[in-house]
């Protein structure tokens, strides 16, 4: 497959370096285009679950990655107004010998860094850093990346891994602006010594609280906490990485426990972001070109699932362009095919968990308390099963839809 043409990836973003390097352990040449003048990610922490490490382990990078990550025993649910808990689930070796592979959480940077090193150490993909994708044309032959810059790049398929705001959907799909969820998020790291003492706990904890949650987890070697706060403001349009005052990030926080209050009074250095999403759709294949990650399914971070969505997608990719060899078209749908139904059903529930798990308050919120602490751990396990054991290549039907 090395004498055929690269191909081409916009945006160079997990998902984007992702698929570089599952392309190029099936022996397939291609161009990463980067809009942005350097490589990098914007973020702190990130989830990852079982099967983001079945795809770190299809895509060559299992160990690299299990060295970067930071390994939690529990997820663990309290109630942001009462200050108790109201489950967990235990991470530990039943959990391990259940899915294959552990619960972590990482530095998203330090992700990114794992898949640009091995973009970098492999001769077949080559880095373009300021070279956005405006859009393509396309014949039987093959397919050309028109850059903002005027530059025409040629290849033998086009991927769209170019987030929310692709430019790539654009011509592919062309639905619009984004959904905007009405739902602001708050970011902030802070060194270890500055989290209160008493919840230094090694678990992705989330606070539920009427229209708000709070979540916390270890970083980097216990240096970090990294701490996200959501408020159901009604936000009426998306806006990414705002700095904001303090003031404003506990105006939403007002009603909830003092000992979940305390977790955001040692924030600094606060960003927002206004979360958004898009309807599933069906259509993420135009002959040649097709679409990956955020670009394809842009999902809530309720299920913390976006990136190991992407991941998954990369998987799935390089194992169908291999299986339909010189076939491009085929191969892509078959990709579509394998990958539809799953993120589809990632991104709806990622909402509904917002809505019924994460933010209700009153006699809704009791129910929501009642039911989940009556389930243990086990019980858990089956219920996440569908996700957590996903490689990223199976073709999901209605019956495990029903699941």
């Amino acid at each position: 497959m090395t004498t055929m043409k690269p191909v081409l990836i916009a945006g160079g973003g997990i998902g984007g370096l992702a698929t570089a390097v599952g392309l190029a352990r099936k022996g397939i040449a291609s161009i990463v285009l980067e809009k942005a003048p350097a490589l990098g990610e914007i973020g702190a922490g990130i989830q990852l679950g079982p099967n983001a490490f079945h795809a770190f382990d299809y895509l060559g990078v299992g160990d690299t990655a299990r060295a970067m990550a930071v390994y939690i025993d529990q997820l663990r649910l309290m109630d942001a107004m009462a200050g108790d808990e109201i489950t967990h689930i235990d991470l530990g070796e039943k959990f391990r010998r259940r899915f294959g592979n552990p619960y972590a959480v990482i530095h998203r940077g330090d992700l990114h860094g794992v898949f640009l090193k091995a973009c970098r150490a492999s001769p077949l993909i080559e880095l373009r850093t300021a070279s956005e994708v405006s859009g393509y044309e396309q014949d039987g032959a093959g397919v050309t990346a028109l850059l903002a810059n005027g530059e025409r790049v040629a290849g033998m398929a086009l991927i769209g891994a170019d987030g929310l705001w692709s430019r790539v959907r654009r011509q592919v799909v062309g639905d619009g602006m984004p959904r905007v969820s009405g739902h602001t998020t708050y970011r902030s790291v802070i060194p270890t010594d500055r989290m209160p003492e008493d919840l230094r706990w090694n678990a992705a904890t989330l606070w539920a609280g009427p229209k708000c949650h709070i979540v916390h987890y270890p970083l980097q070697g216990w240096k970090l906490f990294n701490l996200v706060v959501t408020y159901h403001n009604n936000a009426p349009e998306p806006v990414a990485g705002k700095p904001v005052a303090f003031e404003e990030v506990m105006r939403g926080f007002e009603h909830v426990h003092p000992r979940a209050q305390a977790i955001i009074r040692h924030g600094t250095d606060w960003k927002l972001w206004v979360l958004c999403d898009r309807e599933p759709t069906e259509h993420w294949v135009d002959g040649r070109v097709a679409l990956l990650g955020d670009a394809a399914h842009p999902m809530l971070q309720y299920f913390a699932q976006g990136a190991c969505m992407a991941m998954e997608d990369a998987v799935c990719l390089s194992h169908m362009l291999e299986a339909y060899p010189g076939r491009i078209e085929a191969a892509l749908e078959a990709y579509r095919a394998r990958r539809l139904l799953r993120t589809a059903r990632v991104q709806l529930q990622s909402r509904a968990i917002g809505e019924h798990v994460y933010h209700p308050s009153g006699a809704h919120a009791l129910l929501r308390n009642a039911i989940m602490s009556a389930k243990s751990s086990e019980d858990w396990y089956e219920i996440i099963a569908w996700l957590y054991g996903g490689t990223g290549l199976e073709a999901e039907d209605s019956k495990n839809m029903a699941a």
